[in-house]
Order: structure tokens, then sequence, then C-alpha cells
């Protein structure tokens, strides 16, 4: 990780892959990662970790399965959002957005627990930026 500033912007804009993940820098044992991310993403759930997003651009939609029944929570720019371990849930962006997460390093970006992953999805635990 580098020792000096990071530009957000200029990060994002050195990739265009989709649901794929880039590690900005690393705080103790966790990843800062963005994303680019539009359409679908695939229910998923993480058994021993939360999932912090930060909306940097456009608008996140988060669907929950939760005791309580199925809800969906709305991201605009700038809002931030934890999904607690356990829970089933599925990202999508109907019109596309730019997000920051926060999960301990190797994690996968499609959990532990999901369905039958598109090709389309990179079920990686994170790139270098760069590559």
């Amino acid at each position: 990780m580098s020792k000096e500033p990071l530009s957000l912007d200029t990060a994002l804009a050195s990739f265009d892959a989709l649901w794929s993940p880039r590690i900005v820098t690393r705080v103790n044992d966790y990843d800062v990662r963005i994303a680019k991310v539009a359409g679908e993403h695939l229910w998923h759930a993480h058994d021993d970790t939360d999932e912090f997003f930060l909306v940097l651009d456009g608008e996140l939609h988060i669907a929950l399965r939760e005791p309580a029944g199925e809800r969906t929570v709305r991201l605009p720019r700038g809002s931030v959002f934890t999904v607690p371990r356990g829970t089933e849930h599925r990202p999508y962006a109907p019109s596309g957005a730019a997000i920051l997460m926060f999960e301990p390093t190797g994690t996968p970006t499609v959990g532990d627990r999901h369905e039958e992953v598109p090709h389309h999805v990179d079920a990686t635990t994170g790139h270098a930026l760069g590559t």
C-alpha cells in the first residue's frame, strides 16, 4: 500500500470491471475496497463478519432477508450501511454506483453462503489497485 494520499476518483477511473473490488489500502487486518457496480449482484451472506458499505457515487440498494421478513435499504450518494454478519443480502444498483467497502482481509465478495456465481461476477477477495 502506498504511503502517499490516494484520490478515490483517480482509483475508480483506473478500472471498468463491475462487481470486481480493488483494494485501495489496508487498516490493520481490514481491506478498504472500492468497486463499480451496476445491475444485480447475488444473494449471499458473510457468516463471520459484518459488511460495511459507503456509497461514493450513484445509489445502491441492498435487499435483506431478516427474521422479520425481506426488506430493501436504499443508499444514496454519501450514505453508509452495515449488513450484520449472517444476514443474507443482495446489493444492486439499477443505475450504477461506486462504493467503498471495509472488510477483513481475505473476505470473499460473494460471502460464505451464496447463490450460483454468474460468469460476470468476480468472486475474489479483491484485486490490488492497478490490476
